[in-house]
């Protein structure tokens, strides 16, 4: 028989306790006449009342705040997929976002920025670290391998690493981008907290970040174009789209294309190891393209950086 649909909480509720083993969590297992936990042993391993875990069962007594459904997620060993799911069930918006720190990504994520074979790829923290990059990205933006893991952050590199300054074709649009699009990930993410150590240390060594900062300004990091002045290729422009990692709100992928024929050409042969000469004349602006990928579920605006 479906569950009743006006009780969709409760009667998630019964299914996930039923999945637990009693004798895994100390619980005797003689006398059940249902398998799993009863009412009564979930209120207990959640630390709530067994009359209010037992109305929010049967559909009574209102709706449960945030750390009521915190601690029944507990009680339940629920994953953070199945936690959201109970407070979209309840009280109708996912939960407060818990952001966690990463020190890496998965193999398969990591074999999925190498099968971009001559697009520079990277993934990035909430905080606007780098973890993870290909070889595309080591030849054409930074060599994060030669970097001690402390300092392959974004903003750093951008604000106190002259190569990187000089790289940029108007470097103060970018700092203005990048720390506006830097601030609304960190309170996206919930991290505002964890970023404050990097923004004091910043704002002594860069009195350029410290203004910005305190303008207040956010921006989306969707998509647009950044422009640079490689050593070796001479003018480069790329267009780039960033993409939520599906599961991990703390990460999220950048993926940087050739523009023009003429960059992919020049990047291609850069990669293959063959001599590439930077164009004679000046290009026109190319106007990016439109990535058939959703970009981190919102219609991104076109920056150019």
């Amino acid at each position: 028989m479906l569950p009743p649909t006006h009780n969709l909480l409760g009667a998630y509720l019964k299914e996930r306790r039923a999945r637990l083993d009693p004798a895994a969590l100390g619980f005797p297992v003689a006398r059940r006449r249902t398998p799993g936990l009863r009412r009564e042993e979930v209120a207990q391993r959640s630390n709530i009342s067994a009359t209010w875990y037992t109305w929010l069962e049967q559909g009574r007594g209102g709706a449960p705040s945030p750390d009521v459904l915190n601690r029944i997620a507990s009680g339940l060993m629920l994953t953070d997929v199945e936690r959201e799911h109970m407070f979209l069930l309840a009280l109708g918006h996912p939960p407060e976002v818990r952001y966690k720190a990463t020190e890496g990504v998965t193999p398969r994520l990591q074999r999925l920025l190498d099968a971009f074979e001559f697009s520079p790829a990277l993934i990035k923290t909430a905080t606007w670290d780098v973890v993870a990059w290909n070889r595309a990205a080591t030849v054409l933006l930074t060599d994060y391998d030669k970097l001690p893991a402390s300092q392959r952050n974004i903003l750093r590199l951008v604000f106190c690493d002259p190569r990187v300054r000089a790289a940029q074709y108007d470097w103060n649009s970018v700092a203005r981008f990048v720390v506006g699009a830097f601030r609304a990930d960190a309170a996206r993410a919930g991290a505002v907290s964890e970023v404050s150590q990097l923004v004091d240390e910043l704002c002594k060594s860069s009195p350029e970040f410290e203004a910005l900062w305190r303008a207040n300004d956010v921006h989306a990091h969707g998509e647009g174009v950044k422009r640079l002045r490689h050593p070796v290729l001479g003018p480069l422009m790329l267009e780039f789209s960033s993409f939520a990692v599906d599961g991990r709100p703390d990460l999220s992928m950048i993926v940087y294309n050739p523009a023009t024929p003429d960059d992919a050409e020049r990047i291609r042969s850069a990669l293959n190891g063959q001599a590439a000469k930077p164009p004679a004349v000046k290009r026109q602006s190319h106007k990016a393209k439109p990535n058939a990928i959703k970009s981190n579920g919102r219609k991104p605006a076109k920056t150019e950086r």
